[in-house]
């Protein structure tokens, strides 16, 4: 059934709507995904703030020359589902590559970051990173870690005083 031009028009403008605010796209190729496993993994997606859509072609090409991206060829070679990323790149990608090794009827084609087209083996490495939470998490620990030597370092400078004038005391308590 032909879609009408309004409605390719409507889809067109949601989709450049998508891509402004993406961090990174996601092309993947769908084919053999039972309706129960896109569900499940459109939830894991939602999970990380990510949108997963199948699309025509020729209007994501479309919507995608409207917002000034470039594409190769090969990331649209038959039926696509795209998804966006919104906030982490990281955990959908991780997400997407899990899914298509749990199934192994998903598979992924690469993508875009920013205005950068990314290959599958690149998008496989990506997936492979701590995520932005963990990052952080290492960073900051990273940060903390020279403080905390400082703190154990004047503690026990401290420590050691303390039982010094410890044992002085006892020292002086049976002669006085």
């Amino acid at each position: 059934m032909a879609i009408s031009k309004e409605k390719k028009e409507k889809i067109v403008a949601d989709l450049v709507e998508k891509f402004s605010r993406s961090q990174a796209l996601i092309m993947t190729d769908y084919r053999g995904l039972k309706v129960e496993e896109m569900r499940t993994l459109r939830n894991r997606l939602r999970e990380e703030s990510c949108g997963y859509h199948v699309v025509k072609n020729s209007l994501v090409k479309l919507a995608m020359e409207k917002v000034g991206l470039s594409f190769e060829e090969a990331l649209f070679a038959g039926p696509t589902a795209i998804g966006f990323c919104y906030e982490d790149v990281v955990a959908p990608a991780k997400a997407l590559v899990n899914y298509a090794q749990e199934t192994k009827t998903l598979s992924i084609r690469g993508g875009l970051m920013g205005s950068r087209v990314i290959s599958e083996g690149e998008m496989i490495s990506l997936a492979q990173l701590p995520s932005r939470d963990e990052l952080l998490a290492q960073m900051i620990a990273q940060l903390q870690a020279p403080l905390v030597g400082l703190v154990n370092v004047l503690s026990d400078s401290l420590r050691a005083l303390i039982y010094l004038l410890q044992v002085r005391a006892e020292q002086m308590e049976p002669q006085g």
